[in-house]
């Protein structure tokens, strides 16, 4: 009797406990801004083929089904689903949403682009719009000093009052980003995604133009987790974890039962 279930059950054990990590990142996360959910994707491991489908069993018959043992399973990866969060009223005019596609481009310390859908902005003491972590909206937009009711159409038009003028004055144009495969960008923390390979090259313009979401002033889009799927899946996972625990106790009574009879 071969140990073979132990390491089987051992891979299920790996894969549940990496989905409760999935989990609770999202759960941790239901309250950030723009915050996109992750699932966890599961495949098979290798089979080991006993018989093959359609061997012949004798001189006249073949074997109809076959005979294949699993090696277990493992995490294929996490996938984020990128469906709109709620969008939440707060009247403040840099707190800004996109509604539909897109991401805000802001400029990382290394120079890079990082995209986000978190709109929580603020004014630096140079009148520059920046991240809650300080990093700049690209293109930068500059405030004047004493300009009021700034205003941010669904275009990502910036206008303000300027001390001075008597209409109100063009500072900028906020464009956003989309991609082709948005799934396929990498999440770096700080509300922030990367650019890869997968995701394809940004497409950078007008907001609400070529399948890019409007700018919504004023709101911020809330997370896309729902509480109680995230509760449900983390029963489902327990209870799978628990099935594969007693696995390996029934698969080592088994073994200890042999190895005590022969």
């Amino acid at each position: 009797m071969t140990n073979a279930a132990l390491h089987v059950a051992r891979t299920g054990l790996d894969a549940q406990n990496t989905k409760m990590r999935v989990i609770a990142n999202n759960l941790a996360n239901v309250n950030t801004t723009g915050f996109k959910r992750d699932r966890a994707d599961f495949e098979t491991l290798a089979y080991q083929q006993m018989i093959a489908a359609g061997a012949n069993s004798d001189s006249e018959n073949k074997y109809a089904t076959g005979l294949a043992l699993g090696s277990g399973v493992s995490l294929q990866g996490t996938s984020r689903t990128d469906t709109q969060g709620t969008l939440n009223t707060t009247g403040n005019s840099l707190d800004l949403a996109i509604e539909g596609a897109g991401y805000f481009q802001l400029q990382k310390p290394d120079g890079t682009i990082g995209y986000t859908r978190a709109g929580n902005f603020s004014l630096t003491a140079e009148g520059t719009i920046v991240s809650s972590d300080g990093l700049p909206l690209i293109p930068q937009i500059q405030v004047p000093e004493g300009a009021t009711s700034i205003t941010i159409g669904n275009d990502g038009s910036v206008s303000a009052m300027v001390p001075g003028q008597a209409e109100a004055t063009q500072l900028g144009q906020i464009e956003t980003a989309r991609f082709v495969n948005p799934a396929g960008l990498q999440s770096i923390g700080g509300n922030l995604l990367s650019e890869t390979a997968a995701s394809g090259a940004p497409q950078v313009g007008v907001a609400g133009l070529d399948g890019r979401g409007s700018v919504r002033q004023g709101a911020l889009e809330g997370s896309n987790v729902n509480v109680v799927e995230e509760l449900v899946d983390m029963i489902e996972t327990q209870r799978a974890y628990e099935v594969n625990s007693k696995m390996i106790k029934a698969t080592d009574e088994m073994l200890q039962y042999v190895n005590q009879q022969l």
